[in-house]
């Protein structure tokens, strides 16, 4: 299934900007095969005599021209990018040519992430029980069972999606080449590390935005997965705040036979009070935990080491608005645990891929052609334009 990118309009930062950082400009035979191998991969024609970034070494002089001022991206300038550069291979593991992201090699996390969905059927069972002998209203067991069945469904969203790793194509922003002349590399994956990211030695990658490797996930909660893991804090702490009420007003209000629970299931319902505490408690915690990474901008690693060296006080990092972890696809998406249709992804994730840049490229020109020819039509024919860029993708996607 294609994954559906949505990118932003920004400064031209194009396959020149990726080449200029490969290979110098007095090599124009590799700069010809590099252009040429990365048409071939993506299926873009590229046009080597349009320049859209600065050319850094360009040195201005009395006796030269100044450099001409490249063409920049008009705002609103958007695309959806439905080209789907995800493996084909029926695979798991944590590794860029496996097809279906799982860490497979923690036990302790396998175990742990098991036994979450263990404690979450007892407590739905037991819920269950009670409305079977009658002990609560039926419509209180259906809403309990659907809190129940949307945490398991965010756990599982949040093990078996990609947290946000970093490929090994991966290339700094336009912006990123402006603010600094060096970039940092990761030592262990040898790839271009973006700001923010941090490798993670239980699933050997890269993982931007990253927060912490969470053991009850079975993996790392990064830009890519947050929302799923939000999701399932907030579904798993009502879910506890729903369970103490219920028996809190049995306990506490129940003065008729009627509303007494079973002989039998009440041993049940007093281990799953001390559950629901337990659950309590830790998502609380957990939520006022990534609540504060979001008003500060600060992850969990981040802070801890900024703790260690004593330098919180001169952190500059911006809060993460809530478009960059629910996305823009509306209100409607945020409680469900599907993915996040981000504005830019490349802002999001802190890096671009060539093959991203050249398409980029290529549909923001044959815009730019079509308005210069009087094409009009509005946001229907911005849509149309959206719909043949897929359709060229996608016929031009190796198989």
């Amino acid at each position: 299934m294609a994954s559906i990118k949505t990118i932003g309009s920004k400064n031209d930062s194009t396959i020149n900007t990726v080449i200029g950082t490969t290979t110098s400009q007095n090599q124009p035979n590799e700069r010809s095969v590099l252009r040429s191998c990365l048409s071939s991969a993506c299926g873009c024609q590229i046009d080597p005599s349009e320049r859209l970034e600065y050319n850094y070494s360009y040195k201005d002089s009395s006796s030269r021209n100044p450099q001409p001022i490249p063409r920049i991206r008009a705002p609103g300038e958007h695309y959806i990018d439905t080209y789907n550069d995800q493996p084909f291979a029926f695979s798991f593991g944590t590794g860029e040519e496996k097809g279906v992201w799982m860490n497979s090699g923690d036990q302790a996390g396998s175990i742990m992430a098991t036994l979450v969905w263990l404690l979450m059927t007892y407590s739905a069972v037991t819920v269950t029980l009670l409305t079977i002998t009658e002990g609560i209203p039926p419509i209180l067991g259906m809403i309990y069972t659907f809190l129940c069945a949307m945490a398991l469904a965010s756990h599982a969203k949040t093990s078996l999606t990609d947290p946000g790793s970093v490929p090994r194509s991966a290339v700094p922003q336009e912006e990123q080449r402006r603010e600094s002349p060096s970039h940092s590399m990761c030592g262990q994956c040898q790839t271009f590390k973006p700001p923010m990211s941090h490798h993670c030695r239980i699933c050997n990658r890269c993982v931007s935005r990253m927060d912490h490797h969470c053991p009850w996930m079975n993996n790392c909660v990064g830009a890519a997965n947050l929302k799923h893991f939000m999701l399932f804090l907030i579904y798993t702490w009502t879910c506890a705040a729903y369970s103490l009420v219920l028996f809190g007003w049995n306990y506490f209000f129940c003065a008729d036979e009627d509303c007494t629970f079973h002989v039998l299931v009440i041993h049940l319902v007093r281990a799953m009070t001390f559950l629901c505490i337990g659950a309590f408690l830790f998502t609380s915690s957990m939520l006022m935990n990534v609540t504060y990474g979001l008003m500060t901008g600060i992850g969990t690693i981040d802070r801890l080491k900024k703790k260690a060296t004593n330098t919180m006080s001169q952190s500059d990092e911006e809060p993460i608005p809530l478009k960059d972890v629910f996305g823009i696809a509306g209100y409607h998406t945020w409680p469900f645990p599907v993915d996040p249709v981000f504005d830019d992804y490349d802002r999001v994730m802190g890096y671009s891929t060539p093959q991203r840049l050249v398409r980029e490229q290529q549909f923001m020109d044959q815009a730019a052609a079509e308005k210069q020819q009087g094409g009009q039509g509005g946001l229907k024919n911005r849509q149309g334009q959206a719909f043949e860029m897929s359709k060229w993708n996608n016929e031009s996607a190796p198989v």
